[in-house]
């Protein structure tokens, strides 16, 4: 099974690098390098928060390559585990745009989340909703996403430490605002994860957006690598 997963996850990764040659010379198309570091901790038994740092660098963008930053952003999130596998979470977000593009505004989010997790035996599959208020200055857009997500060991039949495992995922995104259209977009993420010890992992991966798909799709991809610390 390790290696029948670790052949999709190559496959993915190769029809990701090429869909992003083939879109290379649409305007369209997007793509960003995201390195992150977050921790995470135990307030209680039942809660748990999480503080994370990341930023966002063009790599392709305006039919051009380029390396250059889009923004910086901070976020801290509690979840609270109200049943077994089930948790209510509320987080914060402040993304800092201005500093790196003049046309563009900062921006303050708020998030409500609802999560479920369901384990069948290696394999533990995760269903979330999330509500999202994203403040600028100059507008305020509600968006609402579903994401469906599950996470293997790709040795054994649990994640030991030393060993990889696989996280993928698929979401759903609808955007609304006052002065604006409703805006579909569609993610799908895949990721390799190393328990370095108990306190750290270690995670590189890439992700496909088709943003704004009904009206004027826009193609993202992202190539994010990140550290978790646990507390």
């Amino acid at each position: 099974m390790t290696t029948y997963f670790i052949r999709k996850l190559l496959f993915f990764i190769l029809l990701t690098v090429v869909g992003f040659l083939n879109l290379h010379s649409q305007d369209k198309t997007i793509a960003y390098w995201e390195p992150e570091v977050s921790f995470n901790y135990k307030v209680a038994p039942l809660l748990k928060q999480n503080f994370s740092l990341g930023n966002r660098n063009y790599l392709y963008n305006d039919n051009k390559t380029q390396l250059t930053v889009r923004q910086i952003e901070i976020a801290h999130f509690s979840a609270l585990t109200i049943q077994p596998n089930t948790s209510v979470g509320l987080g914060v977000q402040y993304r800092f745009r201005e500093a790196f593009e003049n046309d563009k505004e900062n921006e303050l989010r708020i998030t409500e989340q609802f999560n479920f997790t369901k384990s069948d035996g290696s394999i533990r599959f995760g269903n979330r909703i999330r509500l999202e208020q994203r403040i600028q200055p100059s507008n305020l857009v509600h968006r609402i996403r579903y994401r469906f997500a599950f996470d293997l060991p790709l040795k054994g039949l649990k994640m030991d430490i030393g060993e990889p495992y696989l996280v993928a995922t698929t979401e759903s995104l609808l955007s609304l605002g006052k002065s604006e259209k409703p805006m579909y977009d569609q993610r799908i993420t895949s990721q390799i994860g190393w328990s370095i010890n108990n306190h750290l992992k270690a995670q590189l991966g890439v992700q496909f957006r088709m943003e704004n798909y009904t009206e004027n799709t826009e193609h993202v991809f992202l190539f994010l690598n990140s550290i978790v610390f646990s507390l």
